[in-house]
């Protein structure tokens, strides 16, 4: 088959459709209609004499050609891409170019107003949209390019994914000014004999500090689970429920609330944060940009 008859578009639905697992998903991240997908997918089926892709339940599962390809194929489009990326240039000054950055709800609070405040004086018609990113589907939005960047702990990503550390953070505990047991400082046995609040987006399962606890041999009793650390802060001030958070966030998040925040009382690990970009934005101008400023954000 000559490369003349090859429609590169039809390849990026073929990668598209493979990562998100079928047509509906892929014409979202494609931003393309269904009908227009499943016309390429025809396309592609006649162009390769295979189906490529069968139907069992609501998903698509590749067929044994389709999984011997994706992988060539990715690093052809990657590279591809990179030779692209290389020959532009980005002028911050002037661009009016919209990125979109996966954040949790805490980090946004932290790195918002220095990266706002940058782009007011490097970059002042560029356009940001920070969004929350599903961590199981966030390799396959940075290699469509519906995410920039992404912000969030340490993940089990491919080497697709390029990752850097930006943040070092520490875990502390908060609790209400007048709390009846503690009182400007709190020990292990006494954090093990209160409820506690989880943030976190998951309906089940536990949290980072559970993870780290149960290594020590202890564990905690959770009273309730919530998704925003605003939330929990504010239950903490008007309960005797404690709370475990990012260090720097807590002192940020709870001056509003007059709440303590008091030294972890046992040595759990760090929270630190990683940034995350797609090996096909690598040398992207663009993205390079984004990366330091986001980084020189986080080193402030």
């Amino acid at each position: 088959m000559h490369i003349s008859r090859v429609d590169l578009n039809l390849l990026v639905v073929l990668d598209t459709i493979y990562t998100e697992g079928g047509i509906t998903k892929a014409a979202e991240k494609l931003h393309l209609t269904q009908p227009a997908i499943s016309h390429a997918l025809g396309r592609l089926r006649d162009l390769f004499n295979d189906p490529l892709f069968e139907r069992q339940g609501h998903k698509m599962v590749p067929t044994a050609l389709t999984k011997r390809m994706i992988d060539p194929l990715r690093g052809s489009l990657q590279s591809l891409g990179s030779l692209l990326n290389e020959t532009q240039s980005f002028e911050p000054a002037s661009s009016k170019k919209r990125f979109v950055i996966g954040l949790r709800d805490f980090m946004e609070s932290t790195v918002m107003p220095p990266l706002m405040r940058t782009l007011a004086q490097e970059a002042p018609e560029v356009e940001v949209a920070s969004v929350r990113a599903n961590r199981r589907s966030l390799e396959g939005e940075l290699a469509a390019g519906t995410l920039d960047l992404a912000v969030d702990v340490l993940l089990p990503l491919s080497d697709a994914v390029k990752f850097t550390r930006i943040s070092v953070d520490g875990v502390a505990v908060v609790v209400r000014k007048d709390h009846p047991v503690i009182r400007g400082s709190i020990d292990l046995e006494t954090y093990l004999a209160q409820r506690h609040i989880l943030v976190t987006t998951r309906r089940q399962g536990p949290g980072f500090e559970d993870i780290e606890l149960r290594r020590l041999g202890v564990q905690r009793q959770v009273a309730l689970r919530c998704q925003y650390y605003f939330a929990a802060c504010r239950t903490v001030s008007q309960t005797d429920l404690i709370l475990t958070m990012p260090e720097s966030y807590a002192h940020m998040a709870n001056r509003q609330f007059g709440n303590q925040v008091l030294p972890m009382p046992a040595p759990l690990g760090s929270m630190d944060a990683y940034m995350y970009w797609h090996a096909s934005t690598d040398n992207d101008a663009a993205n390079r940009w984004l990366r330091s400023v986001m980084m020189s954000c986080y080193t402030r």
